[in-house]
């Protein structure tokens, strides 16, 4: 008796910070959503931001899910295999993968490249069957063939985000080039330094003046002036280059999201997950202070 109340105990105390823990993270990310202004490529300042555009296919090249074949721009699949005993029935996963691709968003008034590494990806296609092979040899079959899946062993998912289709995306953007970058001169300054330290034969072959095989003060300050210089001319190279724009994961905790469906309809559903695990945690609080109260610990 005692062991059955300290597992219920243990799972009424899991439901409530896990329900308490994710109702409060769905709903900082509706938050998040909605208080960020939606951005025009163009235009947008660097940091995170909001953008609605759609999706474009990159020269050279070629990808396709691997469960179908189909071609796509991204996809992400699973594996389960269907185990049963005396007493349970299961799917169980057993395989799985994401695309590491990176995507193309055209919003009208510029693209970004996005890479999708971290992000929480909504795709609009999904196809799920069933087959008798790990690996399925194909899509899912079509007609009569497809309606007869009762039986087979394994189950396949497969979504799948195609050239054309709308994304919104929220996360962290940068540009470089076009001259949107302001040029700091001191890190910049530093970085040539230590990359020419990198060669050191070659730093005093160039500075050391006197041959004496080390810089002394007056060579380090040409060491430096030269390293001014340089950090400028790569600066005015990289700014007169046409501007490119980058999404990748924040680097805080704020939320990157990459969806077919818009922010409202994010949001919304946010908000109602947000509403599930405060009534786990309502929950799991109450099972846990009955159990308490009743228990003999």
């Amino acid at each position: 008796m005692l062991e059955e109340q300290l597992v219920g105990l243990a799972f009424s105390v899991a439901a409530t910070l896990g329900g308490g823990w994710w109702g409060l993270r769905r709903l900082a990310q509706a938050r998040h959503l909605l208080d960020t202004p939606t951005s025009k490529i163009r235009s947008a300042a660097q940091g995170y931001a909001e953008f609605y555009g759609v999706l474009a296919a990159q020269a050279g090249t070629a990808i396709a899910g691997p469960l179908t074949g189909k071609p796509c721009l991204w996809w992400r699949y699973s594996i389960e295999e269907y185990q049963s005993d005396d007493k349970t029935r299961s799917w169980r996963p057993i395989e799985s993968g994401s695309s590491e691709a990176w995507l193309l968003l055209d919003d009208g008034t510029g693209q970004c490249l996005i890479n999708p590494r971290g992000a929480e990806v909504r795709p609009a296609t999904r196809e799920v069957w069933r087959g008798n092979l790990r690996h399925p040899r194909g899509p899912q079959p079509a007609g009569w063939a497809g309606l007869f899946s009762a039986g087979k062993n394994y189950r396949y998912s497969e979504e799948r985000l195609h050239a054309g289709q709308p994304l919104y995306a929220i996360g962290d953007f940068r540009s470089s080039g076009g001259g949107r970058q302001g040029l700091d001169l001191a890190t910049a300054q530093s970085a040539v330094i230590r990359q020419w330290k990198g060669d050191f034969a070659g730093l005093l072959q160039r500075f050391d003046g006197d041959g004496n095989g080390q810089l002394d003060e007056q060579e380090w300050n040409r060491v430096r002036l030269a390293a001014q210089l340089e950090a400028e001319d790569r600066h005015r190279q990289q700014s007169v280059q046409p501007a490119r724009h980058h999404m990748a994961a924040p680097q805080a905790s704020q939320p990157f999201i990459l969806s077919c469906a818009g922010e409202d309809e994010l949001a919304r559903s946010f908000y109602w997950q947000a509403a599930a695990g405060a009534c786990l945690c309502l929950g799991g609080a109450l099972a846990t202070a009955w159990l308490l109260g009743v228990g003999t610990f």
